[in-house]
């Protein structure tokens, strides 16, 4: 089924680039992954493209999460990890996962979604949202329900 036929009245759509949107990747919540203290987990996210440390900390060092995200693009050019298309999503899920678990208002907020089908709403991106015609892969949606999933269990 494609996120085009899945989306009904009953699903949830949230931006992970809105900073006031607890389930995010831009809200201001740190995390404590690999001995370092990301502010968001956008710049988490964006660190790990790359392989070198001193790479990782120009990302780490950047003032917003928007910011990261723009350091981040220069990835092909400094030379990006080679298997980052096969472990992408797994580190955005971790990052979104480690964010919940240290943080119970995220975690409240991402629980309290039930089982709705969460989308995000981005008309531009169609591997992490659902794109302009609804057709997009929904990624960033899907890990949220697979985190939500193993938060639940957890209880």
């Amino acid at each position: 089924m494609s996120i085009f036929d899945a989306v009904s009245e009953d699903a949830h759509f949230l931006s992970r680039k809105d900073s006031s949107e607890l389930l995010g990747t831009y809200s201001e919540h740190t995390i404590l992954l690999d001995g370092e203290h990301w502010p968001t987990v956008e710049h988490y996210f964006q660190a790990m493209q790359f392989a070198k440390p001193e790479d990782q900390n120009r990302i780490l060092d950047a003032a917003t999460p928007r910011d990261a995200q723009k350091r981040g693009r220069w990835a092909w050019l400094r030379g990006r990890r080679g298997d980052w298309k096969q472990t992408r999503v797994a580190f955005m899920t971790r990052g979104v996962y480690i964010k919940c678990r240290s943080y119970p208002e995220v975690e409240a907020a991402l629980l309290e979604t039930g089982d709705r089908r969460l989308v995000e709403n981005s008309q531009y991106d169609y591997f992490w949202g659902c794109g302009r015609d609804r057709r997009g892969h929904n990624y960033y949606g899907e890990l949220l329900m697979r985190v939500r999933t193993r938060l639940q269990e957890e209880e």
